[in-house]
């Protein structure tokens, strides 16, 4: 049975029970998040249910100007699709995640069916994005850029503005760990993308 893990300040998560006595599918999930659409979660490969907790003004501002950024290169770029963090990918050991920031390559997400599309998609993000809020631990967030490596990410970028510091995850090669970087660049997977991140570490 999955374990629901919610904020302390949230009490009226409406969750179906006798879904969750009689086994979780991922219909339920679907139906829980499209009840509660206020909230972002999660579920890892266990089962277990993450509700996580609203960002502050400031981290939902930098959130905003990393899409932005990433959304202009994208319209130039034109073989990817970029997606914000209410975007939520079933990837292939079962998780259910949601990134801050993903792009998938055009080639690879129009394999997927309308109804894929228009659901969870079953793909995980070629290139995936985790921009670390005061609440968020460092601890959870380098797991999940594993999850995301493990799973066919070509690229992961976990962004710590509190301690200034960028990880940089591809398969098969040991993490990047980048001090107060002036900014960092996508390529080759993102070719000709570098994110500025003075306006992030200022």
């Amino acid at each position: 049975m999955p374990t629901l893990i919610t904020p302390e300040f949230r009490d009226d998560l409406a969750i179906n029970i006798d879904a969750l006595l009689k086994g979780f599918t991922e219909e339920d999930f679907f139906e829980m998040c499209r009840q509660n659409p206020d909230l972002r979660m999660e579920m890892s490969k266990e089962g277990d249910i993450i509700v996580m907790p609203p960002t502050g003004g400031e981290t939902s501002g930098h959130n905003f100007d990393l899409n932005t950024d990433l959304g202009i290169w994208i319209r130039k770029d034109g073989t990817g699709k970029g997606f914000e963090s209410n975007a939520l990918f079933v990837l292939p050991n079962g998780a259910k995640r949601s990134p801050d920031m993903s792009w998938v390559k055009l080639e690879r997400w129009n394999k997927l069916s309308e109804e894929e599309r228009k659901s969870f998609p079953h793909i995980c993000p070629d290139f995936v994005v985790e921009f670390r809020s005061p609440s968020d631990s460092v601890k959870d967030l380098k797991e999940k850029m594993e999850e995301y490596i493990e799973n066919g990410a070509q690229l992961g970028w976990l962004i710590d503005p509190i301690q200034k510091k960028v990880y940089v995850y591809r398969p098969g090669a040991d993490v990047e760990e980048l001090d107060n970087p002036d900014s960092i660049s996508g390529a080759p997977l993102l070719k000709g993308f570098v994110l500025d991140l003075k306006n992030y570490f200022g």
